[in-house]
């Protein structure tokens, strides 16, 4: 028995995701850490424990784990949404969504006018012009809002943005600029729309906007908050720049007791040489703690499908637009894989385009040839347009996909009608193919790209429809049990942490997702409707105080 007090939690019903005992109904807690899972036995086990019966009537899970998002979702609601879908704010504040290019200006006059500094740059986000029937937002719409302050409107991709004509002008880009993803329009000259980070990093200088550089208290505070909400209890920063400033906040945030979340950031590798990155990776990871997990890296390759920066094979869109962006030469990405795998480093990379995820399969099979690393579990991230092929030799490779699910049901429509087409659209986020096919797999939000919301991933999973309800891809749909197994148990394996978490186990860390309803008790339908209590961090209960103000 262990000497250190022990809590036991009861509950209706407690899913642990572990095959050895995969219901139960009592908890025992000691120390942040799980010592026994069981029936009402555990009360005599445990005599003197505290009975802890504010979940007696709930559901309990595994603490919910979102393997691919961004502290950006902190960062982007101090700034103005524009997206095309409503939307609820760290705080649970609706925001509605915008159904035209002139609602986002009108929406955006009326911000401005409310403006006291005019040196203060207009920052937007969520933006994506593909809902719109072909309409592009140009640099003379921004200018309606204002030619004499900065105006950044950020696509909901974050591969993208648009700008006015000062931001343009600021960054020395006109008809003469050769910079690759500057959009000109049939006369050469530039219409605002920035694609990719040489494009975008040129008007966030000009600007002097530091978007990708989040880590601020606040920042991390919403996007806890963000989390809690939806049963998160471990959640990635999958592009952290962890400089000194970023790296002391993030410390000294998780250190806080009352902090609910556990933080895994993967180390922003452009933003360095790989020389330089592994020797300043291997001191960040000195400052991890049990909420701040440090150790693993993220590169960018292409783009976004729906921003027509994702590299494919065929070397062409559905609609007869050209290829993607590469965000490095491919023989540097083929380096800096070999140069982190080398180092022991666990490595995700960003792969929409199968060509860029046929690149990064090569890549790693290359690194692992020249340095074997028998579990170095290395993932694929969004890898969307992965082939069945490609799908075995990453099975053979030991590569991981970590699949972008929700763009069935926000983008699935446009992949069929304008970007894949609708036999590609099919294959779309090939879940069940992973699934048949061997290779270890999780699903994610990319938060916030889309929202985070565990729950609405294994929705999507499941049923696989469109914004408008059409069915996409029938033969890639997951069961429940394994779309539950995807946010939980397979989400800790593909960052390495399922030791740690993932499932309801002995020595395992007391994160639990508390849910009002049984997921095993609704219809498909309803899975995404399922209200979340609170969560419990290291056996510390925290209820969801998050209300959603209605509309």
């Amino acid at each position: 028995m262990s000497k250190s007090p022990v809590t036991i939690f009861t509950a209706k019903k407690i899913i642990t995701i572990d095959d050895a005992c995969p219901l139960a109904t009592h908890i025992a807690v000691a120390e942040g850490h799980i010592l026994s899972v069981g029936d009402k036995t555990l009360l005599d086990e445990y005599p003197d424990a505290r009975i802890e019966q504010r979940l007696a009537d709930k559901i309990i899970m595994p603490g919910f784990i979102e393997s691919h998002c961004h502290t950006l979702e902190g960062l982007y609601w101090q700034y103005t949404y524009v997206g095309y879908f409503e939307r609820y704010s760290p705080d649970g504040v609706y925001h509605a969504g915008f159904k035209s290019i002139d609602e986002i200006i009108a929406h955006l006059q009326q911000i401005e006018a409310a403006c006291t500094d005019a040196d203060t740059p207009l920052v937007a986000w969520g933006f994506d012009p593909i809902y719109f029937a072909g309409r592009r937002m140009l640099v003379s719409d921004l200018d309606k809002v204002s030619t004499e302050r900065p105006i950044v409107v950020m696509h909901a991709s974050s591969h993208c943005l648009n700008t006015n004509s000062l931001v343009l002008q600021l960054a020395g880009i006109d008809n003469t600029t050769a910079i690759e993803g500057v959009i000109k329009d049939d006369d050469g000259v530039p219409t605002g729309e920035l694609r990719e980070m040489a494009a975008m990093f040129a008007a966030f200088a000009a600007a002097d906007l530091h978007i990708f550089e989040q880590g601020s208290e606040v920042c991390l505070w919403n996007f806890a908050k963000s989390a809690q909400a939806v049963g998160v209890t471990t959640a990635t920063d999958l592009y952290a720049p962890l400089n000194h400033a970023t790296l002391n906040t993030f410390v000294q945030v998780t250190e806080q007791d009352s902090y609910p979340l556990r933080i895994i950031p993967a180390y922003s590798a452009p933003t360095a040489t790989p020389a330089k990155g592994v020797k300043h990776l291997q001191r960040c990871a000195d400052y991890s703690n049990d909420k701040l997990h440090i150790g693993s890296i993220k590169l960018m390759t292409d783009g976004s499908i729906q921003g027509f920066t994702a590299r494919l094979l065929s070397g062409r869109y559905y609609n007869g637009a050209g290829n993607g962006i590469w965000n490095a030469p491919p023989e540097e990405l083929k380096q800096a894989v070999l140069a982190y795998h080398r180092a022991g480093f666990h490595i995700n990379i960003h792969t929409n385009g199968d060509e860029a995820t046929e690149l990064m399969i090569e890549a790693i099979e290359q690194a692992n040839a020249a340095y074997p690393r028998d579990d170095h579990r290395h993932t694929l991230q969004h890898c969307q347009l992965i082939t069945e092929q490609q799908l075995q030799r990453a099975k053979a490779a030991g590569i991981c996909v970590n699949l972008f699910i929700n763009h069935v049901y926000y983008w699935g429509e446009a992949h069929r009608q304008i970007t894949i087409g609708p036999e590609r659209a099919e294959m779309l986020d090939p879940l069940g193919s992973a699934e048949r096919i061997g290779v270890n797999y999780s699903m994610h939000s990319d938060a916030p790209i889309t929202p985070m919301n565990p729950l609405f991933l294994v929705w999507v999973a499941v049923n696989r429809l469109t914004h408008k309800g059409r069915l996409l891809g029938a033969a890639q749909r997951l069961t429940l049990d394994k779309a539950l197994r995807a946010i939980t148990i397979n989400g800790a394996y593909v960052l390495k942490k399922d030791h740690l978490m993932g499932s309801i186990s002995r020595g395992k860390y007391a994160d639990f997702a508390v849910l009002e309803q049984d997921p095993y008790a609704v219809a498909a339908m309803n899975i995404k409707d399922i209200k979340v209590w609170g969560t419990v961090l290291g056996g510390k209960v925290l209820p969801n105080n998050r209300h959603e103000h209605s509309r």
